[in-house]
């Protein structure tokens, strides 16, 4: 009994010594899986450095439901739905003025299109996935966008908000 005990112990130091020597003889393959996780986020990365997220990209309308918007006199009473809209949805993550979790959207209709705008709000997944501002935004940052559930009509009045706020 004594000698299968021994055994047994002996055989479990052994097991336990020999995992720590695989552990620093790795195979070429996981070596090159260990690299491609390691120069991934420079590949992210370089999408950023193409474009400037402070350059006005007001030819793209972004991907989602939204064609086309068109802008008239600014409409006081969206003004007022879309600021309580934002307050309720958007302030965890947004400031006017600086960087939060998300970018700062002070000017943001000067950067971006009306269409662009909206479809983020709208329809963010899909944006962060296939947008290329969309994707440069969620590599600076760091942090995708909520998907807000919010209707189309909503997303005007946060629009209407945004128009008030350069």
């Amino acid at each position: 009994m004594k000698f299968k005990f021994l055994t047994l112990v002996t055989l479990i130091a052994l097991f336990l010594s020999s995992c720590g020597e695989s552990k620093k003889k790795e195979n070429p393959s996981e070596s090159e899986a260990m690299e491609e996780v390691k120069t991934e986020p420079v590949k992210e990365a370089t999408i950023s450095e193409k474009i400037n997220l402070t350059a006005p990209t007001l030819d793209n309308k972004g991907i989602g439901p939204v064609k086309n918007v068109t802008l008239d006199a600014i409409d006081e009473t969206m003004v007022a739905k879309g600021k309580e809209i934002y307050k309720v949805n958007c302030t965890a993550c947004h400031k006017f003025k600086k960087r939060y979790i998300g970018p700062a959207l002070a000017g943001v209709t000067e950067r971006r299109s009306p269409e662009w705008i909206m479809n983020m709000i709208l329809n963010a997944d899909e944006m962060l996935q296939k947008d290329p501002v969309a994707k440069a935004l969620i590599t600076e940052y760091n942090a995708p966008m909520a998907q807000q559930q919010i209707s189309e009509e909503d997303a005007r009045a946060i629009l209407e908000y945004f128009r008030t706020k350069k």
